[in-house]
């Protein structure tokens, strides 16, 4: 067997760690917001002008029709285009964040280990990023998600970048980007309800809480591995941690925090906390817990959205927060703003974008800059 990625050397980056750029899935698969769709373009095309100044955007599209159409949008929404790059790979749909390349990162001293199992065409030198190449499956839940599974592959032999694959003992590891969190020391943050279900969504069937955390040791370099219960009221995910908690610095943590008891949400945020205040950090430290407010239910068509503002984005320009019109926008902001003092928190309008059960962090992936 191939070593692992941890053994190589590679860790999972935290997300505020410089980026060389984003990738996102130009919209195209209506079913993903029915009845709304028009809006769509113009709320991918916003924040895609707020990301470019500070990085490479690199946007998946599945047709040279489909480039014109990102590329007219994104010129008539004043987006620099110089510093947009497209790639020609077809989709299922576009949440990019858990279908796309998850990229880990070496540092140079340990770059000198070979890689033995790469992608067609990969360079056959010393390389600081990588792909761990997790599986897909459409959240265990729907039934189109063979072409988003090729997406790693498709990514790394466009960049010729190594592709690492993500085992868990002999088979192949299911993993959504959206379910895990990070702070790049060795501290790992997810859910029981997403990774550990056993019989709604269940990704991984058969593996036990002890082989699925060896694999995200093995895979992802971390050591500390934290667990969290539910995730948020409307999450068609089953219980992503993007939703819910994440780490805004190494020792820093923000938590949704619901105060209404009558509220759907108000009893697995409270247990969450319960739970975050019992835990450590890689080094022993406890972990410092910031609250961060709900917004009001968002409902569309008789149904509740995941809305959440921990649903952000953090580029090198800006971070990128969703807003809901809701007198709590301004809450989340303030809040966030105290805490990434290096960069602007801006928001983004997802009333329409939420209807598709995802917001900004999720239609997003960084890649790791080089040193």
């Amino acid at each position: 067997m191939a070593p692992s990625p941890a053994s190589l050397g590679f860790r999972l980056p935290a997300e505020w760690e410089p980026h060389g750029a984003t990738w996102i899935a130009w919209p195209h698969n209506v079913t993903d917001w029915p009845g709304r769709f028009a809006p769509i373009p113009w709320v991918y095309s916003e924040f895609v002008r707020k990301i470019a100044p500070g990085e490479i955007v690199r946007i998946i599209v599945h047709s040279k029709s489909h480039e014109n159409r990102a590329r007219r949008v994104l010129s008539r929404a004043g987006v620099d285009l110089s510093r947009v790059e497209f790639f020609r790979f077809p989709t299922d749909r576009g949440w990019t964040r858990d279908s796309g390349p998850v990229f880990l990162k070496r540092s140079a001293s340990a770059s000198t280990q070979p890689i033995q199992e790469v992608s067609a065409g990969a360079a056959r030198r010393p390389s600081e990023v990588a792909i761990i190449r997790f599986r897909f499956n459409a959240w265990a839940k729907y039934p189109e998600w063979h072409k988003d599974d090729a997406i790693p592959e498709r990514a790394a032999r466009a960049l010729k970048l190594p592709l690492l694959p993500a085992r868990a003992g002999d088979r192949d590891l299911v993993l959504e980007g959206g379910s895990i969190d990070a702070n790049g020391q060795g501290t790992l943050l997810s859910t029981e309800e997403c990774l550990l279900d056993t019989k709604v969504q269940a990704r991984n069937p058969g593996l036990s809480r002890k082989d699925l955390e060896a694999a995200l040791r093995d895979n992802l370099g971390v050591c500390n591995i934290l667990w969290l219960g539910r995730g948020i009221a409307g999450d068609d995910t089953h219980g992503h941690v993007d939703d819910l908690c994440r780490f805004v610095n190494p020792t820093t943590v923000v938590l949704c925090r619901e105060d209404n008891p009558q509220d759907a949400n108000y009893l697995p945020l409270e247990e969450n906390r319960e739970r975050l205040e019992g835990m450590r950090l890689e080094d022993g430290s406890r972990i410092e817990v910031i609250p961060l407010p709900m917004p009001a239910p968002v409902y569309f068509d008789g149904q509740r959205l995941p809305a959440s503002y921990a649903n952000f984005y953090i580029s090198n320009a800006a971070v990128l927060v969703p807003t809901f019109n809701d007198p709590k926008d301004r809450l989340a902001l303030g809040a966030l703003a105290e805490l990434f003092t290096d960069r602007p928190v801006v928001g983004i309008h997802a009333v329409d974008l939420v209807w598709g059960l995802g917001a900004i962090h999720c239609l997003t992936q960084q890649q790791p800059a080089l040193p």
